[in-house]
């Protein structure tokens, strides 16, 4: 038995992924294109095994570490493989057509859409304000990058929360999955400020423990 699936070979996935080892936790990678999944197994180690999307899903904690909109097909298409799963959604909806607004409407965030689509398993949002390469060492300057939990599911937020603790890295309750709109939100405002050239001296990279 896998401790944690994550579904993407992406960027995130990857450092995720690191972090998942780092804890002591075993790791199944799903893909659509199982050459990738394969690859970032092997780069991992013998604890990281892959499978093509579609698989039986062997983990109790599900990172969907896709993009919003693949996120919410795969949660339609495996939604039965997914019920009674712990499902982290660490996207950021954002219009990437004109990086000016988030794709969701007002009141509602892009954790709340898909557990509509699976309501039999419970979602956490988690990980979506951290940046996929400082996840790979899980801190900057020897501080530990926060991570911020917002679920429904008492159970699930605290299964992430052990995962993210044992993984070296600060876990953060904020609430509700309701609180996942203003970690979107707040998300967004990082992204516009990364690419407007008044911040180009600013290293956004080192994860949201320079706020605080």
């Amino acid at each position: 038995m896998t401790d944690i699936t994550i579904i993407g070979s992406g960027n995130m996935a990857r450092g995720i992924a690191t972090r998942a080892v780092a804890a002591g936790r075993s790791v199944q990678i799903q893909d659509r294109e199982i050459a990738k999944a394969e690859s970032l197994a092997s780069e991992l180690g013998a604890t990281v095994s892959s499978a093509v999307l579609g698989s039986p899903i062997d983990g109790d904690i599900v990172v969907l570490a896709l993009p919003f909109d693949a996120a919410k097909e795969v949660a339609v298409a495996q939604s039965a493989a997914l019920a009674g799963k712990t499902v982290i959604d660490i996207t950021n909806p954002v219009d990437f057509s004109t990086f000016d607004s988030l794709v969701v409407a007002p009141g509602t965030s892009a954790a709340e859409e898909i557990a509509a689509l699976i309501p039999a398993s419970n979602v956490v949002k988690a990980f979506n304000t951290t940046f996929a390469g400082t996840l790979i060492s899980g801190a900057v300057a020897g501080t530990p990058l926060d991570v911020f939990i917002a679920s429904d599911a008492a159970d699930a937020k605290a299964a992430v929360a052990s995962f993210v603790t044992d993984a070296g890295l600060r876990p953060i309750d904020v609430g509700p999955l309701r609180r996942a709109r203003e970690l979107e939100g707040f998300q967004f405002v990082i992204m516009t400020l990364q690419a407007n050239p008044e911040f180009d001296t600013f290293n956004w990279n080192t994860g949201l423990n320079v706020l605080v």
